[in-house]
């Protein structure tokens, strides 16, 4: 029985767990890292089920500077203090790469960094003894000051509705498309998941049906990589051009199974709430997954939050209920939920990296890295037209992440990727916040529409753009007093004159 009080235990070595680690090492924490599988990255030996990511893998970009490059590879993960860190694009040329490269990705990086991961040590426990987190696996406890949870969303998220417990999940669904040949499917869910099932049935399958409450989103319009992807997109060109398979809007109220086969009673949304009963040969449910929080005792139990999927946290990434309890990796998503990228790698990369800091500056006294310039507007200028210019966390963490330059006199202090919402708990006195993001109802006009988009642009008369694109505000006292949007770039390039002299007449007027 372990009796050691560690600083910090990390359960799961998936990415943000094994990223984390490392970040605490560097910092001379007392870690440890508990994971369930026999290799970190446990939950990628089975998901996504049909094997693709649908992150991005864009090897070549042109670019030399390696911030820019993390901008286009989604699936690398950050290391503190290494100027030639492990990186995925050596992994696979693919733009959209098989998950088994992602395992041995991981698998380099944890052995190149030498982590402390105890493998096969899955948790079952989790209580508190005064300041202490208590973790028991198998005959073993674990102790440590401070807790933090990368363990992702691992529970299926199973809608309520009589006969739900006798369709298949797609946990362990059979994804031989063989094994549905001429046949009639239904698949429950307007996700991901949901479209990659279906797609991986249409040529196999004699009808598929996706349904689901909710209107499907398009990523491509939405900006949030998380709604539904071009990749993932095959029915719906099936849909539209009358080939049997179809989405269907609307509520499951009831599933029964006889020797026919599932009998799906299914509300349709857009014709009142008429009620029809659909034969299928099988039904999926692909509706996601949420946080379990069944190992914690209730004395020490975290708060859930959206339909009790998610941990709810503040805006450090601390549990709201809990002291101590912190979170790393898609979980974080509830922190920007369905509108940045904490969900997935590219983005939670970046507030693991923050967590770190976090850590450090609340537990360890060691201050929010920064560096001091000139208060003056062309030095402010510079310095954020540099930072934009090349940022790959405000880029993938857009409106989420931000830099702060806090203005003390004559003195400026410049702070990379804190939290927008950290930031507005506890504003410095004067404050420039610089984020990249898109502009207001972004996701109201379909990008490809460039008339629309036109008539859009002209009634917009602030100047806020509606691709992404810089924006700084100036808080005194917590209070925002301006904005200044700079304006769009198609390369993303905010370097000519248009983009630096309005943002230094901004920055002269404001100081």
């Amino acid at each position: 029985m372990a009796e050691e009080v560690l600083d910090y235990l990390v359960v799961g070595a998936g990415p943000a767990g094994v990223q984390l680690a490392q970040f605490l090492g560097r910092s001379g924490h007392r870690y440890l890292v508990l994971e369930a599988g026999s290799a970190p990255g446990h939950f990628f030996e089975t998901f996504p089920r049909h094997r693709t990511l649908i992150s991005i893998n864009k090897k070549h970009t042109g670019y030399t500077d390696p911030e820019l490059r993390m901008r286009m590879d989604w699936n690398s993960i950050l290391a503190d203090g290494d100027d030639d860190p492990v990186l995925f694009t050596d992994y696979s040329e693919k733009l959209f790469p098989d998950a088994e490269d992602l395992l041995r990705y991981l698998a380099d990086y944890t052995a190149k960094y030498r982590l402390n991961v105890r493998y096969n040590t899955r948790v079952t426990r989790i209580r508190r003894e005064g300041e202490t987190f208590v973790l028991t696996a198998g005959e073993e406890e674990f102790r440590a000051t401070r807790l933090v949870m990368a363990t992702g969303v691992t529970k299926p998220y199973i809608p309520d509705f009589p006969g739900a417990e006798l369709v298949d999940q797609y946990v362990d669904v059979d994804v031989d498309p063989a094994s549905f040949t001429d046949q009639r499917v239904l698949v429950l869910g307007k996700g991901n998941s949901a479209f990659e099932t279906a797609d991986n049935l249409i040529e196999q399958a004699a009808v598929v049906h996706v349904g689901g409450p909710r209107p499907v989103k398009l990523a491509w319009r939405t900006h949030f990589v998380g709604h539904l992807r071009a990749y993932n997109a095959g029915i719906l060109d099936m849909y539209q051009l009358k080939l049997q398979h179809a989405i269907l809007d609307g509520d499951v109220r009831e599933v029964r199974k006889d020797a026919d086969g599932y009998h799906v009673k299914f509300a349709f949304a857009r014709a009142d709430e008429v009620v029809k009963e659909i034969r299928y040969d099988r039904v999926i449910c692909c509706t996601g997954f949420r946080f379990d929080a069944s190992l914690f005792d209730e004395d020490c139990r975290p708060q859930l939050t959206i339909d009790d999927r998610f941990p709810a946290q503040t805006p450090s990434w601390e549990s709201v209920n809990v002291p101590g309890l912190y979170f790393a990796g898609t979980i974080t998503q509830v922190r920007d939920f369905k509108k940045a990228t904490s969900a997935f790698i590219h983005g939670f990369r970046y507030g693991a990296r923050a967590l770190a800091k976090v850590l450090n500056e609340r537990h360890h006294d060691v201050p929010w890295p920064h560096t001091e310039l000139p208060a003056k507007p062309d030095a402010l200028t510079d310095a954020v037209i540099t930072r934009i210019n090349r940022t790959s966390g405000l880029y993938q963490q857009f409106g989420f992440l931000g830099d702060v330059v806090a203005v003390d006199g004559d003195t400026a202090r410049y702070l990379e990727e804190v939290p927008v919402d950290r930031v507005l708990e506890d504003p410095p006195a004067d404050a420039y916040v610089v984020t990249l993001d898109y502009g207001p109802d972004h996701d109201k006009v379909d990008p490809f529409d460039f008339v629309a988009r036109a008539a859009q642009d002209k009634a917009n008369d602030h100047g806020e753009g509606h691709y992404l694109h810089p924006i700084v505000r100036h808080y005194r006292r917590g209070d925002l007093v301006a904005t200044h949007h700079v304006t769009e770039n198609l390369e993303n390039e905010w370097d000519k004159e248009v983009h630096v002299e309005p943002l230094t007449a901004f920055f002269t007027r404001e100081l």
